[in-house]
Protein backbone atom coordinates (compact mmCIF):
# COMPACT_ATOMS: atom_id res chain seq x y z
CA UNK A 1 0.00 0.00 0.00
CA UNK A 2 1.30 3.59 -0.93
CA UNK A 3 2.57 5.84 2.27
CA UNK A 4 0.50 8.17 1.17
CA UNK A 5 -2.88 6.55 1.28
CA UNK A 6 -4.50 8.05 3.92
CA UNK A 7 -3.88 11.82 2.37
CA UNK A 8 -5.47 10.13 -1.11
CA UNK A 9 -8.46 8.90 0.64
CA UNK A 10 -8.80 12.30 2.48
CA UNK A 11 -8.64 14.47 -0.88
CA UNK A 12 -10.75 12.19 -2.71
CA UNK A 13 -13.63 11.88 0.22
CA UNK A 14 -13.78 15.74 0.40
CA UNK A 15 -13.63 15.77 -3.77
CA UNK A 16 -16.70 13.91 -3.26
CA UNK A 17 -18.56 16.24 -1.09
CA UNK A 18 -17.63 18.95 -2.85
CA UNK A 19 -18.93 17.61 -6.26
CA UNK A 20 -21.85 16.71 -4.65
CA UNK A 21 -22.76 20.16 -3.58
CA UNK A 22 -21.57 21.39 -7.10
CA UNK A 23 -18.65 23.56 -6.12
CA UNK A 24 -16.03 21.27 -8.12
CA UNK A 25 -17.77 20.46 -11.82
CA UNK A 26 -17.18 18.22 -14.51
CA UNK A 27 -13.15 18.32 -14.81
CA UNK A 28 -12.91 22.13 -13.57
CA UNK A 29 -10.81 22.93 -11.01
CA UNK A 30 -8.66 21.03 -8.57
CA UNK A 31 -7.84 19.70 -4.99
CA UNK A 32 -4.66 19.33 -3.48
CA UNK A 33 -3.24 18.69 0.44
CA UNK A 34 0.35 18.86 2.24
CA UNK A 35 2.21 15.77 2.94
CA UNK A 36 3.39 16.55 6.31
CA UNK A 37 7.26 16.75 7.02
CA UNK A 38 7.92 17.04 3.57
CA UNK A 39 8.41 19.35 0.83
CA UNK A 40 5.75 17.69 -0.97
CA UNK A 41 2.23 17.58 -2.07
CA UNK A 42 -1.04 15.52 -3.40
CA UNK A 43 -3.12 16.93 -6.31
CA UNK A 44 -5.81 15.78 -7.98
CA UNK A 45 -5.13 14.44 -11.92
CA UNK A 46 -5.49 16.67 -14.83
CA UNK A 47 -8.65 16.63 -17.13
CA UNK A 48 -10.36 13.64 -14.99
CA UNK A 49 -14.20 13.77 -14.32
CA UNK A 50 -14.39 14.20 -10.74
CA UNK A 51 -17.34 11.82 -10.61
CA UNK A 52 -14.90 8.78 -11.98
CA UNK A 53 -11.83 10.25 -9.96
CA UNK A 54 -10.32 7.19 -7.12
CA UNK A 55 -8.15 7.52 -4.35
CA UNK A 56 -5.03 5.87 -6.97
CA UNK A 57 -5.61 8.76 -9.30
CA UNK A 58 -3.84 11.53 -7.12
CA UNK A 59 -0.15 12.59 -7.69
CA UNK A 60 2.32 12.89 -5.69
CA UNK A 61 4.76 15.76 -6.01
CA UNK A 62 7.61 17.24 -4.37
CA UNK A 63 8.01 21.25 -4.56
CA UNK A 64 9.99 21.50 -7.82
CA UNK A 65 7.02 19.51 -9.28
CA UNK A 66 8.70 15.83 -9.60
CA UNK A 67 6.00 12.72 -9.60
CA UNK A 68 6.44 10.73 -6.36
CA UNK A 69 4.03 8.83 -6.86
CA UNK A 70 1.07 8.61 -9.20
CA UNK A 71 0.67 7.23 -13.00
CA UNK A 72 -1.65 10.07 -14.06
CA UNK A 73 -0.39 13.72 -15.20
CA UNK A 74 -0.75 16.03 -12.28
CA UNK A 75 -3.25 19.41 -13.05
CA UNK A 76 -2.23 21.78 -14.93
CA UNK A 77 -2.43 23.81 -11.97
CA UNK A 78 0.04 22.00 -9.85
CA UNK A 79 2.94 24.72 -9.78
CA UNK A 80 0.69 27.33 -8.33
CA UNK A 81 -0.52 24.96 -5.57
CA UNK A 82 3.09 23.86 -4.94
CA UNK A 83 4.09 28.21 -5.18
CA UNK A 84 1.17 28.44 -2.18
CA UNK A 85 2.73 26.07 0.21
CA UNK A 86 6.08 27.19 -0.38
CA UNK A 87 5.04 31.07 0.82
CA UNK A 88 2.29 30.19 3.31
CA UNK A 89 3.88 27.57 6.23
CA UNK A 90 0.03 27.65 7.65
CA UNK A 91 -1.75 26.16 5.36
CA UNK A 92 -2.42 22.37 4.35
CA UNK A 93 -4.94 22.63 1.92
CA UNK A 94 -6.03 24.13 -0.97
CA UNK A 95 -9.41 23.89 -2.92
CA UNK A 96 -9.37 25.47 -6.66
CA UNK A 97 -12.95 25.81 -7.96
CA UNK A 98 -14.99 27.68 -10.25
CA UNK A 99 -18.10 28.00 -8.50
CA UNK A 100 -20.63 30.21 -9.96
CA UNK A 101 -21.22 32.96 -7.48
CA UNK A 102 -17.56 33.86 -6.56
CA UNK A 103 -16.33 33.27 -10.35
CA UNK A 104 -19.32 36.10 -11.40
CA UNK A 105 -17.49 38.49 -8.99
CA UNK A 106 -14.68 38.46 -11.00
CA UNK A 107 -16.30 39.12 -13.93
CA UNK A 108 -17.54 42.60 -12.65
CA UNK A 109 -14.30 42.92 -10.82
CA UNK A 110 -15.60 42.83 -7.17
CA UNK A 111 -13.72 41.86 -4.50
CA UNK A 112 -15.82 40.99 -0.95
CA UNK A 113 -15.65 43.07 1.47
CA UNK A 114 -15.89 41.78 5.28
CA UNK A 115 -19.70 41.52 5.48
CA UNK A 116 -19.80 38.40 8.32
CA UNK A 117 -18.12 37.65 11.17
CA UNK A 118 -17.64 34.05 10.60
CA UNK A 119 -15.96 35.58 6.55
CA UNK A 120 -13.38 37.43 8.64
CA UNK A 121 -12.57 34.54 11.07
CA UNK A 122 -12.23 32.01 8.71
CA UNK A 123 -11.32 33.82 5.39
CA UNK A 124 -9.75 36.96 6.51
CA UNK A 125 -10.48 40.86 5.87
CA UNK A 126 -11.57 40.57 2.12
CA UNK A 127 -11.71 38.76 -0.46
CA UNK A 128 -9.39 40.10 -2.90
CA UNK A 129 -9.40 39.51 -6.77
CA UNK A 130 -5.88 38.25 -8.48
CA UNK A 131 -5.30 39.94 -11.50
CA UNK A 132 -5.50 37.68 -14.97
CA UNK A 133 -3.18 35.12 -15.84
CA UNK A 134 -3.56 32.35 -17.96
CA UNK A 135 -4.40 28.55 -16.72
CA UNK A 136 -1.57 26.44 -15.72
CA UNK A 137 1.25 29.26 -16.64
CA UNK A 138 4.22 30.27 -14.52
CA UNK A 139 2.84 33.83 -14.97
CA UNK A 140 -0.54 32.81 -12.72
CA UNK A 141 2.12 30.68 -10.53
CA UNK A 142 3.89 34.21 -9.39
CA UNK A 143 1.15 36.53 -9.45
CA UNK A 144 -1.27 33.86 -7.26
CA UNK A 145 2.26 33.25 -4.66
CA UNK A 146 2.70 37.22 -4.63
CA UNK A 147 -0.62 38.09 -3.52
CA UNK A 148 -1.64 35.33 -1.12
CA UNK A 149 1.48 36.60 1.12
CA UNK A 150 -1.51 39.10 2.95
CA UNK A 151 -2.52 35.47 5.25
CA UNK A 152 -6.36 35.62 3.81
CA UNK A 153 -7.88 32.40 3.14
CA UNK A 154 -10.12 33.08 0.04
CA UNK A 155 -9.18 34.67 -2.91
CA UNK A 156 -10.58 35.16 -7.06
CA UNK A 157 -8.86 35.09 -9.58
CA UNK A 158 -9.98 37.33 -12.75
CA UNK A 159 -12.16 35.14 -15.03
CA UNK A 160 -11.17 32.24 -13.50
CA UNK A 161 -12.43 31.36 -10.33
CA UNK A 162 -11.84 30.49 -6.35
CA UNK A 163 -8.88 29.61 -4.53
CA UNK A 164 -9.87 28.84 -0.89
CA UNK A 165 -7.30 27.93 2.14
CA UNK A 166 -7.45 25.53 4.72
CA UNK A 167 -5.40 24.33 7.71
CA UNK A 168 -6.49 21.04 7.31
CA UNK A 169 -9.03 19.96 3.81
CA UNK A 170 -12.22 19.96 6.36
CA UNK A 171 -11.52 23.37 7.05
CA UNK A 172 -10.71 24.24 3.81
CA UNK A 173 -14.02 22.76 2.14
CA UNK A 174 -15.96 24.54 4.77
CA UNK A 175 -14.42 27.71 3.72
CA UNK A 176 -15.15 26.99 0.26
CA UNK A 177 -18.99 26.86 1.98
CA UNK A 178 -18.48 30.69 3.54
CA UNK A 179 -17.24 31.89 0.14
CA UNK A 180 -20.22 30.95 -1.78
CA UNK A 181 -22.81 32.03 0.86
CA UNK A 182 -20.59 35.56 0.97
CA UNK A 183 -20.67 36.14 -2.80
CA UNK A 184 -24.10 35.32 -3.20
CA UNK A 185 -24.90 37.31 -0.87
CA UNK A 186 -22.93 40.52 -2.15
CA UNK A 187 -24.16 39.79 -5.53
CA UNK A 188 -28.05 40.08 -4.50
CA UNK A 189 -27.13 43.64 -2.29
CA UNK A 190 -24.97 44.65 -5.24
CA UNK A 191 -28.43 44.23 -7.39
CA UNK A 192 -30.49 45.91 -4.66
CA UNK A 193 -28.77 49.20 -5.23
CA UNK A 194 -28.91 49.95 -2.10
CA UNK A 195 -25.79 50.93 0.71
CA UNK A 196 -24.29 47.58 1.31
CA UNK A 197 -23.15 47.42 5.02
CA UNK A 198 -20.21 45.84 6.07
CA UNK A 199 -18.89 44.37 9.78
CA UNK A 200 -17.58 46.73 12.09
CA UNK A 201 -13.97 47.46 11.50
CA UNK A 202 -13.05 46.81 15.07
CA UNK A 203 -15.10 43.47 14.48
CA UNK A 204 -13.51 42.48 11.33
CA UNK A 205 -9.91 43.15 13.15
CA UNK A 206 -10.40 41.30 16.12
CA UNK A 207 -11.84 38.19 14.24
CA UNK A 208 -8.62 38.27 11.51
CA UNK A 209 -6.20 39.16 14.27
CA UNK A 210 -8.01 35.17 15.50
CA UNK A 211 -7.06 33.83 12.35
CA UNK A 212 -3.45 35.16 12.53
CA UNK A 213 -2.87 33.65 15.88
CA UNK A 214 -4.53 29.85 14.24
CA UNK A 215 -1.78 30.44 11.11
CA UNK A 216 1.00 31.01 13.54
CA UNK A 217 0.45 28.18 15.94
CA UNK A 218 0.31 25.95 12.57
CA UNK A 219 3.41 27.69 11.28
CA UNK A 220 5.39 26.52 14.57
CA UNK A 221 3.58 23.22 14.48
CA UNK A 222 1.42 23.29 17.87
CA UNK A 223 -1.67 23.46 16.13
CA UNK A 224 -4.39 20.33 16.43
CA UNK A 225 -4.38 20.00 12.35
CA UNK A 226 -7.36 17.10 13.18
CA UNK A 227 -10.01 19.91 14.82
CA UNK A 228 -11.19 23.07 13.47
Amino acid sequence: MSQFASVKKEIIENVQILFDKGYLMATGGNVSMRISGEDAFAVTPSNMDYAKMRAEDICILDFDLKVLEGELKPSVEAGMHGAIYEVRGDVNAIVHTHQVYASALTLIEMPIPALFDEQARFLGRSVKIIPYAPSGTGMLKNKVAKHVKDKNNAYMMKNHGALIFGHNMMRAVHNVEILEKSALAYLLAICSEKKVSKTPLVVREVAFAKLRQDQKKIERGDFDLGGE
